[in-house]
């Protein structure tokens, strides 16, 4: 089977690096990439070792398979019809993009509607970029803290360590929490699950408990979305650990809705000058109320992250990360006649949950159900 990739518009990751390349190649594939193709991140040698050629936007879209990042939204139009596309499409956020998609018959797998399963883990593209988000979010607020993580111990005084506080203790808090231990600093973390203070407490931070009520996750392993009365209750407990927090940051989201809103201005305002706030929910409307998604904001003395995409910062670890999780799942669903083609048979739980449009229609059954619950046709 021939595979393809295009350059990324505005997009630093990239889909395919060379060692996925070559593994491809072993399954059985050929590939074929545009001119400069992650040039920033690879020498194209690098790719031309292996077989992989180089070609012409419009040569590359006569693949059979199209991998990317994201969808390429400037050349939707010159896909041929039946195309695969695997890529992630944002399908809460960009209906457009889909309504194109769908008009132009385009076959789109969604990486985002990966299930959480144990044999999917390994294609869970969402969970690797968010493992990196976690580290990055750290990273960044450290940059513009004005003081040190660690406690140090000097002639000239004790400094105490940073204050940690990280709201939302899944994949990408997780990280943030280990990260944030590692460079020396106190943390502490809520989650509305009760499972994650076990996971909490194991990489040795604290764990802030609020009696909600009933709360719990979803199916998937998201948490659940609280009750206005909850997100109440939630914030007026959390404004005392806000306010003495050197830094906050906060990764709750609820898969296929908007984020929800958990720091208000109000608690933004009771935190320290020169204190830092990362929300890694920017993209998806952020959970810090006058937080601007893909810009850095000051307000009353607090520096507030909106960056989106976190994972972007660290380009070439991302791009290893998605493209091994583009490498499993065609593994998995490549056959092994000749020639080789993808296998797209729905009574396989992670193609249903995966496959997004087919033959011109949106046929994923959330997806379905979320445009249905927005009168969107």
């Amino acid at each position: 089977m021939k595979l393809g990739s295009l350059c990324e518009q505005n997009e630093n990751r990239v889909a395919i690096t060379p060692d996925i390349a070559n593994k491809l190649i072993k399954l059985g594939c050929s590939i074929v990439l545009e001119h400069n193709y992650g040039n920033h991140l690879f020498d194209s040698t690098a790719f031309s070792e292996l077989g992989v050629e180089f070609r012409s936007k419009e040569e590359v879209l006569k693949v059979s398979c199209l991998v990317q990042v994201n969808v390429p939204k400037d050349s939707i139009s010159m896909i041929p019809a039946d195309t695969v596309l695997l890529a992630l499409t944002k399908p809460f956020q960009d209906h457009d993009g889909l309504t194109q998609l769908a008009l132009q018959r385009v076959t789109t797998l969604s990486m985002e509607f990966v299930p959480r399963s144990t044999r999917a883990q390994k294609m869970d593209a969402l969970s690797s970029q968010a493992n990196l988000a976690g580290y990055v979010a750290v990273v960044l607020a450290s940059q513009r803290l004005d003081s040190i993580m660690p406690m140090m111990m000097t002639p000239a005084g004790t400094l105490p360590p940073a204050k940690v506080f990280v709201i939302g203790a899944g994949v990408a808090g997780l990280q943030a929490i280990a990260t944030a231990r590692r460079m020396g600093a106190n943390v502490t973390a809520f989650d509305t699950r009760p499972v994650a203070e076990e996971q909490v407490r194991s990489l040795g931070a604290s764990f802030l408990k609020i009696d909600l009520g009933e709360t719990g996750q979803t199916d998937q392993g998201y948490a659940k979305e609280l009750t206005q009365e909850q997100l109440d209750k939630q914030r007026e407990m959390m404004k005392k650990t806000c306010s003495s927090a050197d830094i906050l940051i906060t990764t709750a989201q609820v898969f296929g809705r908007k984020a929800p809103l958990i720091v208000t201005a109000d608690m933004v305002s009771g935190m320290k000058k020169g204190s830092v706030i990362v929300d890694c929910a920017a993209s998806t409307g952020g959970n810090v109320e006058g937080i601007e998604p893909g810009h850095i904001v000051e307000k009353n003395g607090v520096h507030l992250i909106g960056t989106m995409d976190l994972s972007r910062e660290v380009a070439n670890h991302a791009s290893q990360m998605y493209a091994s999780n583009i490498y499993n799942f065609l593994a998995e669903f490549l056959t092994k006649e000749d020639p080789i083609s993808l296998s797209l048979d729905t009574s396989d739980e992670i193609i249903a949950s995966m496959l997004t449009i087919q033959n011109g229609d949106i046929v994923q059954p959330m997806l379905v159900e979320s445009l249905k619950q927005q009168g969107v046709s």
